[in-house]
């Protein structure tokens, strides 16, 4: 490279050096700033780089960061706050280490890409492994590629197609291995919205043919296609409320949703409001109980989760509920009639 065009880029290499190598721990003199651009074939006298420094600290504060000088034995220069802070870092580190969804190479890839946004010495302190019980790493990532073509179909106000797998037992039921289902027959969708539900990704989509609101988990979600098809819809999910339908489906399995009125004792009110929010309307019911009124699907996963809470929960209403639950009950039990 020529010598003019690099010092064309001293400002960009000084802006560089303080970001990757200091924090309101670590700082730079300019002799050290000069040393350094001279090894990369720059030569700098010190006034320039004092107006460098100048031009770079009113760019900070118009853009996100805070350049500072300190003075002890000499003077030192260093970038005291960043458009991240080192806690926040931390956080995203974590979630990307703790996600199911993310492989174990995208989350090494990711976390080094979070460490470039910290200084080299703050950047060692996210270089950390965070444990979480039972954790099983996605394998494939084509997850990635079909929300990016998921996220593409809604901007364009498109349909999608895709085969949708399913765990099923290889012969002699010794191994376990994904199929697809329908015997391979596509799906065909109208994309709204991606949202989160127990570490995986799920798409809520219309099915026209079913003329329903269905929800698919984008990990098992095979060969994602825009179709020239305009989604249906529209008018179904002007009025729908992801967070309330996401509370309903626990866990984003299906079922008959119903309106269902369930009775706690008092001392469980933090986990009605964990699970479906604190605005949600309590009615007192005598002095030791009270009611509430949700919209729930009626499927296993939602009584496994009443069942979890014992004789504190009870369905008031409707019957068509209290009968399901009764009749779930008695199924689990009869496997241990005999025993």
């Amino acid at each position: 490279m020529a010598k003019s065009s690099r010092q064309k880029q001293k400002l960009l290499y000084i802006l560089k050096m303080l970001m990757e190598q200091t924090d309101e721990n670590h700082g730079l003199t300019v002799a050290q700033i000069i040393e350094q651009l001279e090894a990369k074939g720059i030569s700098a006298e010190r006034k320039s780089v004092y107006d460098d420094l100048e031009v770079l600290e009113q760019f900070g504060e118009q853009y996100g960061y805070e350049l500072l000088r300190q003075k002890t034995n000499t003077v030192i220069y260093y970038i005291a706050s960043r458009q991240f802070q080192l806690a926040e870092l931390k956080l995203l580190v974590d979630s990307v280490q703790s996600s199911k969804f993310i492989t174990a190479k995208k989350s090494h890839e990711l976390i080094t890409k979070v460490e470039s946004l910290a200084s080299i010495h703050e950047g060692r302190q996210l270089q950390r492994q965070v444990y979480v019980t039972n954790r099983v790493k996605n394998q494939s990532e084509t997850i990635y590629y079909a929300v990016d073509d998921i996220h593409r179909a809604i901007s364009l106000d498109k349909k999608i197609t895709f085969s949708y797998l399913e765990w099923a037992l290889g012969s002699g039921n010794d191994k376990i291995y994904k199929r697809r289902r329908k015997d391979g027959k596509e799906y065909c969708v109208s994309p709204w919205a991606l949202t989160w539900d127990d570490e995986n990704y799920y798409l809520v989509a219309f099915d026209s043919e079913a003329q329903d609101i269905r929800h698919y988990r984008v990990d098992k979600m095979e060969h994602v296609q825009l179709s020239d098809e305009s989604r249906d819809g529209k008018d179904v999910f002007d009025e729908f409320d992801m967070a309330l339908y996401s509370k309903s489906v626990f866990g984003m399995f299906g079922g008959k949703l119903s309106e269902v009125r369930l009775r706690f004792e008092n001392s469980m009110v933090g986990v009605v409001a964990d699970r479906f929010g604190k605005n949600i309307f309590v009615r007192e019911d005598g002095e030791n109980h009270f009611t509430v009124d949700v919209r729930v699907a009626l499927s296993p996963q939602f009584f496994g989760w009443l069942f979890g809470l014992g004789d504190s929960v009870q369905i008031v209403s409707p019957s068509e509920a209290v009968e399901k639950y009764k009749e779930h009950l008695n199924t689990v039990l009869s496997k241990y009639t005999d025993h």
